[in-house]
C-alpha cells in the first residue's frame, strides 16, 4: 500500500467518523427538562413550552414570568393565536439539519408559536406608534402565551377593525408567505394564469384571494371536500385532484404556487408557459434529515438549465407586509378561513390535527 493511498484511507475514515458523529448528534433527542419553579410574588402568565423534541405530548402549559416591555417594545395581551407547520417542525426538531441552528438534543428556545392578535397593555418609553388599548396583530416567537413583547418596528400592525381577534391571528405567517410568494418571487401581474396547488390549506386559502386581488385568473387545486370552499373564496377554476390530474389537462400557467410538492418537476414544467415561474412554499416532509428542503434544492439545481424559473422561498415577517395585508382585509378582498378553534390548554391537540395535513384554512387558538 503506497503512502498516498494510506493517507487517503485515513482522510476518508476521518470524514466518515465526523459525518457519523454529526448524524448522531443531530438525531439525538435529550430528555425533557423540568419546568422552572417560580418563587415570590412575581407577575405570572400561562404559556406553551417545549423543553425537548418530540410529538405534541412534549408541549406543556406552564406558568412563566410575565414579560415587561423594554424601551422599544410593546406588551400585548394575547386574545388569539394560530398554529403553523413551522411550529411542529420546531417541536419535533425536523428536518434534523435545522437543529444546527435551533439546538442539538433540546431546543434553545423553549417557547412555541408565532402568530398572535391582542390588545396593547403597555409600551416602552421610546414607543410612538402604539398606545395601551390598541388592537394589534403580528408575529413573534413564543406567541402561544397570555402575553408577548414585540419590538415596535418589527412584525406588528393594527388589527383591521372588521376582523375578530381569531381572524387576525390567522393572518401573519400564512398570508405573508402567500403574498411574498406571489408578489415578490412570482412577480404576479393582472391577467396572468395562476395555479395554486394546495388551495384549501392555510397558505393556499390566502394565496387564492391575494392572487385575485392582483387581477389574476386563478385555478385552485384541492380535494373533493374542499372544491366548494376554494370556489367560494374566489377561484375562477377549481380542479379536484382526486378526479383530474392538472399536469395532464393541456392548460398552461404563467405562475404556479406549490404548497404540496406531489408532482415531479418535469410534470410541472409541462403545464408552465415557456417563461413561467414556479414558487415552492411547501412539500413532502418524509425525509427526516432535510425534509421539505428536498424540493427547493432540486429547484435551485434545475432553474439555471431551463427557460422557466424555479424559485426557492422562505417568507420573512415584517410590518410593511402586515400593513399591506391589513388594507386587503379591510377592503374585503381577503377573508381568513378558519377550520378549527382550540383553547391554550389544547395546543397539543391542535398541532396533532395540523400535522395530519387536512386542515381547511387555519387552526386557531382562542384565549377567551
Amino acid at each position: 500500500m503506497t503512502r498516498r493511498y494510506r493517507a487517503l484511507v485515513v482522510v476518508l475514515t476521518l470524514v466518515a467518523l465526523v459525518l457519523v458523529s454529526l448524524a448522531l448528534a443531530l438525531s439525538h433527542n435529550s430528555p425533557c427538562g423540568a419546568p422552572v419553579s417560580l418563587h415570590g410574588d412575581v407577575p405570572r402568565m400561562k404559556a406553551i413550552v417545549s423543553r425537548c423534541y418530540g410529538s405534541p405530548e412534549v408541549l406543556t402549559l406552564e406558568e412563566l414570568v410575565k414579560p415587561v416591555a423594554a424601551d422599544n417594545e410593546v406588551l400585548v395581551k394575547v386574545h388569539a393565536a394560530a398554529v403553523n407547520p413551522l411550529d411542529w417542525h420546531y417541536m419535533r426538531g425536523t428536518p434534523y439539519i435545522m437543529r444546527l441552528s435551533v439546538g442539538l438534543g433540546t431546543p434553545k428556545d423553549t417557547r412555541v408559536g408565532v402568530d398572535f392578535a391582542g390588545t396593547v397593555e403597555a409600551v416602552g418609553r421610546n414607543v410612538t406608534r402604539f398606545k395601551p388599548g390598541d388592537e394589534v396583530f403580528g408575529g413573534k416567537n413564543g406567541a402561544l402565551a397570555e402575553y408577548v413583547t414585540v419590538r415596535e418596528d418589527r412584525a406588528l400592525a393594527r388589527k383591521p377593525p372588521n376582523l375578530t381577534f381569531e381572524q387576525a391571528a390567522s393572518v401573519p405567517v400564512a398570508a405573508v408567505t402567500a403574498l411574498q410568494a406571489l408578489r415578490d418571487k412570482g412577480r404576479i401581474q393582472p391577467g396572468q394564469k395562476v395555479l395554486i396547488n394546495g388551495a384549501s390549506g392555510g397558505v393556499g386559502t390566502f394565496a387564492v384571494q391575494i392572487a385575485k386581488s392582483f387581477g389574476a385568473d386563478v385555478t385552485g387545486v384541492c380535494s373533493t371536500r374542499n372544491v366548494e370552499l376554494v370556489r367560494s373564496i374566489g377561484a375562477d377554476h377549481v380542479i379536484d385532484y382526486t378526479r383530474e390530474d392538472f399536469t395532464q389537462n393541456g392548460q398552461r400557467y404563467d405562475l404556479i404556487l406549490d404548497n404540496v410538492g406531489n408532482h415531479s418537476f418535469s410534470e410541472y414544467r409541462r403545464v408552465m408557459k415557456p417563461k413561467g415561474t414556479f414558487v415552492i412554499v411547501g412539500g413532502p416532509t418524509g425525509d427526516p434529515w432535510i425534509g421539505p428542503l428536498v424540493q427547493p434544492i432540486k429547484a435551485g439545481m434545475l432553474s439555471p438549465f431551463v427557460s422557466q424559473e424555479f424559485v426557492m422561498f422562505l417568507a420573512e415577517l415584517n410590518r410593511k407586509d402586515l400593513e399591506f395585508l391589513s388594507g386587503l382585509l379591510q377592503a374585503g378582498k381577503v377573508t381568513p378561513v378558519i377550520d378549527r378553534r382550540y383553547s391554550l390548554s389544547e395546543v397539543p391537540a391542535a398541532i396533532r390535527y395540523l400535522e395530519e395535513g387536512r386542515a381547511r384554512g387555519k387552526v386557531v387558538i382562542s384565549f377567551e
